[in-house]
């Protein structure tokens, strides 16, 4: 019997421990909006309601009443138009931004309460940050600029050194060690950044646009790598994105945010074939339909017509992977994350789904 062949297909959704949850978050911004208005902070049985009288006053919220969980090992994406309050999202987990109300639990403590001294301790030791600026200091060299991070945690020059080498042979810029910002590509200036990200080993990634001002290739080569060090490093990751292909390339989830308000959470698969409303449509009206149903939607049971060397396929795998197969296969079949069988995919199973998405669209 030949050996069953692997096929790699997209990464599944982590079936784990909750790693990051928020919990009904605000984020308004005018004077002395926890006084005047104490509901943000109790149970409001009526958040459209409380958000329509704020809007009322000329208050801007920027975050209405967000309520989502982050799962260990998770690609989790929050998009939206600019303006939708994604980026504030992100800013709140952190805490760059102070929510006004509501709860942001880390493994199930509550960083809305720590004080100053163990929210800098987090953010040095339990959290990386990347953005679209690329937010290096151009009078550190690239080795410089990613041990930088260690500095700040009192590491000494040797631990620094030693651990920026190893993130950079990790992101590939070997031979760059010694190069200055300026003489490094924007993809290169990027691939700093998330190397520095990276230094301190967080438990949790937070990524706001960061390949939004790269070219489009570029920005390709570095979905690429990004999904390359998540296989290596299985982060729980926060990933801030305006573009609904770059989400459905990377994402195990999506939330998608309008007017500060989450309109609907769900696997791009679910976002792109049962949208909520006309805005996430939108969103997703232009994807083709082969890039995100699975061949785990259209598993049926084994069949004699798949030989035994059949590939096997990750049941998260989209159509378009699977299709080339079919030339030289007439079938595959399916496993789970953990490699056991759940059925069988054949070539006149995939037209049919695709003629039944295309029909209804």
């Amino acid at each position: 019997m030949s050996t069953l062949k692997d096929v790699s297909g997209t990464h599944s959704a982590a079936e784990s421990s909750v790693k990051i949850s928020c919990r009904s978050v605000w984020k308004v911004y005018g004077d002395n909006v926890s006084q005047r208005y104490p509901a943000l902070a109790g149970q409001h049985s009526d958040p459209a309601a409380l958000r329509k009288a704020l809007l009322s006053e000329g208050l801007i919220v920027a975050a209405s009443d967000v309520s989502f969980d982050v799962r260990s090992g998770e690609i989790f994406i929050i998009m939206g138009l600019s303006g939708s309050g994604k980026s504030t999202m992100v800013r709140c987990l952190s805490r760059l931004v102070e929510p006004t109300a509501g709860e942001v639990l880390l493994d199930g403590e509550d960083l809305l309460s720590a004080n100053d001294a163990e929210l800098i301790k987090i953010r040095r030791h339990r959290m990386g940050m990347v953005f679209q600026n690329f937010g290096l200091m151009p009078h550190l060299t690239v080795l410089e600029n990613i041990g930088f991070p260690l500095k700040l945690q009192g590491k000494s020059s040797r631990e620094r050194v030693a651990r920026a080498k190893e993130v950079i042979e990790l992101v590939g810029l070997e031979g760059r060690e010694d190069s200055f910002p300026r003489e490094l590509s924007g993809g290169q200036q990027q691939r700093v950044g998330i190397a520095r990200s990276l230094a301190v080993e967080p438990d949790v990634w937070l990524l706001d646009e960061p390949f939004s001002a790269l070219d489009p290739l570029i920005r390709r080569q570095m979905q690429d790598e990004f999904l390359r060090l998540q296989t290596l490093l299985n982060k729980t990751i926060v990933f801030i994105t305006h573009d609904f292909l770059e989400a459905l390339r990377l994402a195990d989830r999506i939330a998608i945010m309008k007017d500060g308000q989450l309109v609907q959470l769900g696997t791009p698969t679910e976002l792109v074939l049962n949208p909520a409303n006309d805005y996430v449509a939108e969103f997703t009206k232009d994807v083709p339909r082969d890039r995100v149903i699975t061949v785990g939607e259209l598993i049926e049971n084994a069949s004699s017509d798949v030989p035994v060397d059949a590939p096997r396929i990750a049941s998260k795998t989209t159509l378009d992977v699977v299709m080339p197969m079919f030339e030289s296969h007439p079938g595959g079949v399916v496993v789970d994350s953990e490699g056991v069988t759940l059925g069988v995919v054949t070539p006149a199973r995939v037209i049919q789904a695709l003629a039944q998405h295309q029909s209804s669209s």
